[in-house]
C-alpha cells in the first residue's frame, strides 16, 4: 500500500469513528483499515445506498483486486444500480477467487433469479448448499426457483428442509403449501397453509390460497370463509373476489356470485376470466342478452380466450342463432386453426347446421382413434403383474381426491400428476406411452386441410393421472383443451364390464357433447370396450365419457395428455 492510499484509508477510519462519537487518529494496519472500509460499505448497502457502498468497494479493489468479499458485495451494489451483467461478472470473480464463498454463491443465485435465469440460479443455490447444507435461505431460494421451473416435487422438498431448519419460517410454509397444491396434494397443502397462517395471521394470499385448496377438496363453505377472511385483510384482493364468485356459483348462489365477479371487475376491468364466469352466472338466471354482451366483452379483452368463444357460441345457440354461433367459431379457428376447444365446438355446430359429413370428417373415429395392446415391460414377468403393481401404486397415490368438482369424474377418485417422483411402475408405462405416441404421430398422413393433421408436434411433454371408479362411477363428456393427443390405459376392470345384459356399461364413448350445451342434433357416437392392457389414443378435441356402471369392483384407468412443446 503506498502512502497516498494509507492516508485515504486513515481518513475513512476517522470519519467512521467520528460518526459513532469515538474519534481516534491512531495509525492502524492495512487489514484493519480495509475491514473498516468494508464495514462502512456494508452499512451503506444495508441502508439502501448502493452508490456510496460501491465507491468504497472500488477503493478496496484498487488495492486488492482479488478481495472476495469486496468483489461479492460490489456485485450486489452494482446489481442494485441496474447493471446486471457487470454484477454477475463481479460475483463470479468472487467465487472464482474463493470457491467456498457461500454468500457469493447465494448472491449469484439471487441476481440470476432476479434476471429470470432460473436454471443457472438453481445451480448457484445448490453449490451454496453443498458448502453449507444448513443454510436456510439457500434452501428457500432454491425452492422458489424450482417452483418457477415447474418442478414442484423438488421445490416442496427444498421448502421442507428450510422448515426443518427454521420451523417458524412463515413464508416457507406458505410456499410449501403452494408446491403441494400444484401437485394436487390438497390435504397436505391445507395443513401447510394453516401452519403459515398461525405464524402470519394477516397474510392475505395465505388465506386466499388456503381457500383454493379447500375448494379443491370440495369444502366449499370453508373455502368461502377463507376468501372472506382474505377480503377483510385486503378488500381489493381481486383473486379472492373472483374465487369467492366461483364457490358461490358452485353452490348455485348465482346472484351473490355475480356481485363477487363484478367486484373483481371493478378492481381489474381487464379480468377476462371474470367476465366469462359472470356470463355463465347471468345465463343461469335467464339473463341471456347480458350474458352474450359479457362474453363479447371478455373476447375484446382477451381475443385468444377459447373458453369465452365457446361460451358465446353456446349462448348464441341458446338464443336460436345457429348461424352466428358458427361464424364466431370459424372466425376464431381462422386465427387458431388447431385449438382443441374450438375444434370440439365446431363439430357440435356443424351438426346443428346439418353438415354431418363435414362433422364426420373432423371427428373421424376410424381414422384417429387407435388401440394399442401393451406387453409387460421389464422387470415384470407378465402384464397381470405389471397391472397389479400399477393398481397398487395409483390406489395409494397421495393426490387422490374423491370426485373433485373441476374434473369430469363422478362417484370416483381422481389423482394429480403421476409423472412426478416417485413414479414407481408408472415410469415403465410412461416409456410405453411415449413409444406409442411416436408411432401414432409418424403414421399420420400430411393433410394441410385438416386441422388435426396440418401441424403435429415434433416434440412433446406428457402429463398423466389416474381415475378410480366404483359403485355408480362414471365420467361426464369432456375434452382435454390444453393437449393435442390424449389417451387412456386400462389397469383393472370390474367383472361385469362386457358381460351379457350389461350393454356398454363401463365402456368409453366418443362423440357425445356435454349435456349443458344447447344443441339439439343427435350426435354420432362410438363406444369401445375396455380391457386390461389396452391403450386407446385419440385427438384431445374428441368429446368422450365413461358410460355409467354399477359394481362394487374398481375400474382403474390411467389417462394422459400429449402437450406440444416448442
Amino acid at each position: 500500500m503506498n502512502r497516498r492510499e494509507r492516508r485515504r484509508l486513515k481518513k475513512m477510519r476517522q470519519r467512521d469513528s467520528l460518526g459513532t462519537g469515538r474519534a481516534t487518529y491512531e495509525v492502524v494496519g492495512e487489514t484493519t483499515l480495509i475491514g473498516a472500509t468494508l464495514q462502512q460499505a456494508l452499512t451503506f448497502l444495508q441502508a439502501g445506498q448502493p452508490r456510496e457502498a460501491l465507491q468504497l468497494y472500488r477503493q478496496v479493489l484498487k488495492i486488492h483486486p482479488d478481495h472476495a468479499d469486496a468483489l461479492n458485495l460490489s456485485g450486489v451494489a452494482t446489481f442494485k444500480l441496474g447493471n446486471v451483467e457487470r454484477a454477475l461478472m463481479l460475483i463470479r470473480k468472487a467465487v472464482a477467487v474463493q470457491p467456498d464463498h457461500v454468500d457469493a454463491h447465494n448472491n449469484l443465485g439471487n441476481v440470476l433469479k432476479a434476471s429470470g435465469r432460473f436454471h443457472e440460479a438453481a445451480a448457484a443455490y445448490r453449490r451454496a448448499l453443498e458448502i453449507m447444507p444448513d443454510n436456510v435461505g439457500g434452501h428457500f431460494n432454491l425452492g422458489f426457483v424450482l417452483a418457477v421451473l415447474k418442478r414442484p416435487v423438488e421445490a416442496e422438498a427444498a421448502y421442507r428442509r428450510a422448515l426443518e431448519l427454521k420451523p417458524d419460517f412463515a413464508k416457507a410454509c406458505f410456499n410449501r403449501g403452494n408446491a403441494l397444491k400444484s401437485m394436487g396434494r390438497f390435504q397436505e397443502a391445507v395443513s401447510a397453509y394453516r401452519r403459515a397462517l398461525e405464524l402470519a395471521p394477516d397474510h392475505a394470499d395465505g388465506h386466499n390460497n388456503h381457500g383454493d385448496a379447500l375448494r379443491e377438496l370440495g369444502k366449499l363453505d370453508e373455502a368461502a370463509a377463507a376468501y372472506r377472511r382474505t377480503l377483510k385483510i385486503e378488500s381489493r384482493h381481486v383473486g379472492a373476489h373472483y374465487n369467492l364468485g366461483i364457490v358461490l356459483q358452485e353452490q348455485e348462489q348465482f346472484v351473490d356470485a355475480i356481485v363477487a365477479y363484478r367486484r373483481a371487475l371493478e378492481i381489474d376491468p381487464a379480468f377476462a376470466d371474470a367476465y366469462v364466469n359472470l356470463g355463465y352466472a347471468l345465463r343461469k338466471l335467464g339473463r341471456l342478452t347480458e350474458a352474450i354482451d359479457t362474453y363479447r366483452r371478455a373476447i375484446e379483452i382477451a381475443p385468444d380466450n377459447s373458453g369465452a368463444h365457446v361460451n358465446l357460441g353456446d349462448a348464441l345457440l341458446e338464443r336460436g342463432d345457429t348461424k352466428a354461433a358458427a361464424e364466431a367459431c370459424e372466425a376464431y379457428l381462422r386465427e387458431h386453426p388447431g385449438d382443441t376447444a374450438l375444434l370440439a365446438w365446431r363439430a357440435v355446430v356443424l351438426r346443428e347446421l346439418g353438415e354431418r359429413e363435414t362433422a364426420r370428417s373432423l371427428v373421424d373415429f376410424d381414422r384417429f382413434i387407435r388401440p394399442v395392446r401393451l406387453e409387460a415391460p421389464a422387470p415384470f414377468s407378465s402384464l397381470d403383474e405389471f397391472n397389479a403393481a400399477l393398481a397398487d401404486h395409483v390406489s395409494r397415490h397421495p393426490t387422490l381426491l374423491y370426485a373433485p368438482s373441476r374434473h369430469a369424474t363422478r362417484f370416483g377418485k381422481h389423482s394429480g400428476e403421476l409423472l412426478a417422483e416417485p413414479k414407481g411402475p408408472v415410469a415403465q408405462l410412461e416409456e410405453k406411452i411415449r413409444r406409442a405416441v411416436e408411432v401414432y404421430t409418424r403414421s399420420l398422413p400430411t393433410d394441410l386441410e385438416h386441422p388435426f393433421l396440418n401441424d403435429p408436434p415434433r416434440r412433446f411433454d406428457l402429463t398423466a393421472w389416474c381415475i378410480i371408479l366404483e359403485g355408480q362411477g362414471y365420467q361426464v363428456p369432456h375434452i382435454h383443451p390444453s393437449a393435442w393427443l390424449s389417451g387412456v390405459y386400462y389397469v383393472r376392470l370390474p367383472e361385469i364390464i362386457g358381460q351379457p345384459g350389461q350393454g356398454a356399461a363401463g365402456w368409453i364413448e366418443f362423440g357425445r357433447p356435454p349435456e349443458h350445451f344447447h344443441c339439439t342434433a343427435e350426435p354420432e357416437v362410438r363406444v369401445f370396450e375396455p380391457e386390461p392392457g389396452l391403450m386407446l389414443l385419440f385427438p384431445s378435441y374428441f368429446y368422450h365419457r365413461t358410460v355409467p356402471f354399477e359394481s362394487a369392483d374398481m375400474r382403474i384407468s390411467i389417462s394422459f395428455d400429449v402437450l406440444p412443446k416448442a
